[in-house]
This record gives structure tokens, sequence and C-alpha cells, in this order.
């Protein structure tokens, strides 16, 4: 078995940032590209594990519900909340538009 590099561009971890928009320097965009590299070697390499005998995942949640009672609580007032936002309308926060 040959052993294959797992790279990302430069111009991807530069996309990404731009996704999350968070601003990154030249060392942070080197950086993630050597990490998320790692992360994909390390993804590749699982597949080759045997999952032959393996069965159908079920689920991870509890059988018997959940861990306490659904009910509702009084929440904090709207006007203190939107007073801390940098902007708002009417009664909703205002954030940029993302699509």
């Amino acid at each position: 078995m040959t052993e294959e590099r797992k790279t990302i561009k430069r111009e991807d971890v530069e996309y990404l940032g731009k996704l999350a928009r968070i601003r990154l320097t030249e060392e942070e965009i080197n950086s993630f590209a050597v990490e998320f590299g790692k992360i994909l070697e390390y993804v590749s390499s699982l597949a080759v594990l045997d999952t032959g005998d393996a069965g159908p995942a079920r689920g991870t949640g509890r059988k018997d519900g959940p861990v306490r009672a659904d009910r509702t609580e009084k929440s904090m007032d709207r006007e203190e909340i939107l007073a801390n936002a940098p902007e708002k309308t009417d009664r909703f926060f205002k954030v940029p538009k993302i699509i």
C-alpha cells in the first residue's frame, strides 16, 4: 500500500476562514493547512478498517427517556437582553445577512 499524503490548499483554508467569518494571519493559514492535512490523513486511515462484523448503529440515546421533566420556565426579560445588542430591530437582534 502506498502512503498518500493528504493536503489542503491554502485557498481552501482561506475559504473556510471566510465561511467562518474569521480573519486568519499568514501563520494561522499555514498552521491550519498542516493540521487539516493531518485530520484528512487520519480519516483516510479509517478506511482500511474491517467493519464487516459491525452491526448497524442503533443510536446513542437513552431508552428510558429524558433525564429531566420537560417543563417551561420563566426566561430573561426581552428588553434586558436586547439592551446588550449592538443592533436591534423592534423586538429582535439585527445580524448581518449570511446568504
